[in-house]
């Protein structure tokens, strides 16, 4: 077909369409259009970047001017895909008079919740707002008569599964619903039966290969020579260029390294804002920034014609996800680059994956990456080459090899029926010299422990006689050790006797002498306290009952003294002096 008009597309579309650009459809809207314009539900797998969101707008669109009171429902797995649907959206509707309203998360629910209260004609959101908006009972979808599901298979990637479940409990069963994937694994087919009648599946071109406009290069880099390699890149290409990285952390780290040299970058990751995202975006697009370096996030849904390279700082994490990220450039046709650095084993053995998954039953995967890594060092050599290396060997040494072992075998017999036969000598000495207790010179082993035996019967008797006598041999230490420990007990315990008796004290126990004088001293303080009681006299060694006495004595005289004096005065004055005193 040459044109959309051919198509069956309602008057008021095309004209839209013809005012926006539109003039060929693209195989996936060639063919998908028209099943959908008759009411079918559909399948559909194309490579990013073929125009599917025109593909499902113009059916939705179409269906919605033939019922004035049907609403539509797109949902999408990123907030930037969705944002770029309604944009395409509105673009298409702008003279058809229908609403349409933005639900994702990061934006303001203030505004989403304003806008609902008019009657809106599509809502194209993500599942986790709408979802949301649907637990508030906010959001009726029971007017929904058209339902879209793009990039499904990332939708089940982000565990949205749960959500899209409980969505389907609020829409009604009579409806259409159009479902496109980017790729076509089972779980995609699975849930397929569970929201498509009787699909029409239609596939255009291959889901698991990159467009024949895109270049791929593979470029071996040690892991530290990575950032200069980069920078290398970034000098020598021209365009716009969006750089892919692991992690949301490496994404900032890159693009401030970046900044700081002078390049026009920024970083675009889940982490940001919804404010911050789109802004970051918006510059990219109107071209203020050159360079964007991104985590997987803009591996869908951005749709930029003027990139011009793809770097993949970092491979993906699955293979499926090199084919979205390649899939940012080469847009509507034009021509496009994807750059691989490869830094270690582990991205070697991504890459075969994603080589084998590109191009399956090819035997010669190795082929396209094996040569870059013959002269980038040891680092990148696979672990099976290193093995080989490390055990290549002549025939003649192979041969060398065997009759050594085979002589070091028969060396290892003969030793082994003389140790043998020492061995049994040895044991028949030590029977001999057991029954002697005496140690052959031909036995270490039988001398040694004939002395130890004798050894620890002088022990045992020495120190028998030790206890006995509280005297100790020469020979044994441990034995004197613990005599004189008992001895020295005992004697503590006689002197510590003696000293509380006498209140005297032997110079050998400290402790005795220690507890004694305290005793002594507790005793003497008593004895003056008591004297300075009775007779208020004060020994020098009680400050404690001098203070006590002299305190009485004081409070004693004064009172006596001013009873004496007070007596003398006459009946007022002495009750005056009374109330003073």
């Amino acid at each position: 077909m040459s044109d959309f008009k051919s198509l069956g597309i309602p008057e008021k579309i095309l004209n839209s369409l013809t005012k926006i650009g539109f003039e060929t459809p693209t195989p996936i809207q060639e063919k998908a259009i028209p099943v959908a314009l008759e009411g079918k539900d559909i399948l559909g797998t194309a490579q990013t970047g073929t125009g599917k969101t025109a593909a499902f707008v113009v059916p939705l669109l179409a269906s919605l001017l033939k019922d004035k009171e049907a609403q539509g429902l797109i949902l999408l797995p990123t907030r930037e895909l969705a944002q770029q649907v309604l944009d395409a959206l509105q673009k298409i509707s702008e003279n058809l008079e229908m609403r349409s309203i933005l639900l994702i998360g990061g934006a303001s629910i203030s505004n989403q919740l304003q806008k609902l209260r008019k009657t809106q004609r599509v809502f194209v959101g993500t599942p986790g707002r709408i979802n949301d908006f649907l637990k508030r009972k906010k959001l009726n979808l029971e007017k929904v008569k058209f339902l879209v599901l793009d990039e499904t298979d990332r939708m089940l990637d982000m565990g949205f599964g749960i959500q899209l479940d409980e969505i389907k409990k609020y829409l009604t069963e009579e409806r259409q619903t159009l479902m496109f994937s980017a790729t076509l694994p089972k779980q995609i087919v699975k849930l397929s039966q569970k929201y498509l009648k009787s699909p029409v599946r239609i596939a255009i071109g291959d889901v698991v290969s990159v467009a024949t406009n895109i270049k791929q290069e593979i470029l071996a880099v040690q892991k530290d020579k990575k950032y200069d390699e980069l920078l290398n890149q970034l000098n020598t290409r021209e365009g716009s260029i969006l750089v892919f990285t692991k992690t949301k952390r490496d994404a900032d780290k890159l693009s401030e390294k970046l900044l700081a040299l002078g390049h026009f970058v920024d970083a675009l990751h889940g982490d940001l804002k919804q404010r911050q995202r789109d802004r970051t975006i918006r510059d990219f697009r109107n071209k203020k920034t050159l360079v964007l370096v991104a985590t997987d996030i803009a591996a869908r849904g951005l749709d930029i014609p003027h990139i011009r390279h793809v770097i993949n700082y970092d491979l993906p994490q699955c293979p499926e996800d090199y084919i979205h990220r390649v899939g940012r450039t080469a847009r509507a046709g034009a021509d496009g680059c994807a750059v691989t650095f490869i830094s270690s084993n582990k991205d070697k053995q991504m890459w075969k994956r994603i080589y084998k998954m590109m191009n399956p039953g090819c035997s010669t995967e190795e082929s396209l990456i094996e040569e870059r890594f013959e002269n980038e060092g040891p680092s990148l050599k696979s672990k099976k080459n290193k093995k080989a290396e490390s055990q290549s060997t002549t025939s003649k040494d192979k041969k060398s090899y065997k009759g050594k072992k085979q002589e070091k075998k028969r060396s290892f017999g003969r030793n082994y029926e003389s140790a043998s036969s020492k061995k049994y000598g040895n044991k028949k000495s030590f029977g001999k010299e057991k029954e002697a207790s005496s140690s052959e010179e031909g036995s270490t082993f039988s001398r040694k422990k004939s002395f130890a035996k004798d050894k620890s019967f002088s022990d045992k008797k020495r120190f028998g006689k030790a206890k006995e006598g509280n005297s100790f041999e020469e020979g044994n230490t441990f034995a004197k050790k613990k005599s004189f420990s008992r001895d020295k007990s005992f004697s503590d315990k006689k002197r510590f006797g003696k000293a509380k008796e006498s209140n005297s004290f032997e110079e050998g126990n400290t402790f005795a002498k220690k507890k004694s004088f305290s005793k002594d001293k507790s005793f003497s303080d008593k004895k003056r306290f008591g004297k300075a009681k009775e007779g208020n006299s004060f020994e020098e060694g009680n400050t404690f009952a001098k203070k006590k006495s002299f305190a009485k004595d004081r409070k004693f005289s004064v009172k006596k003294g001013f009873e004496k004096n007070v007596s003398k005065l006459s009946g007022f004055k002495r009750r005056k002096a009374m109330k003073k005193g």
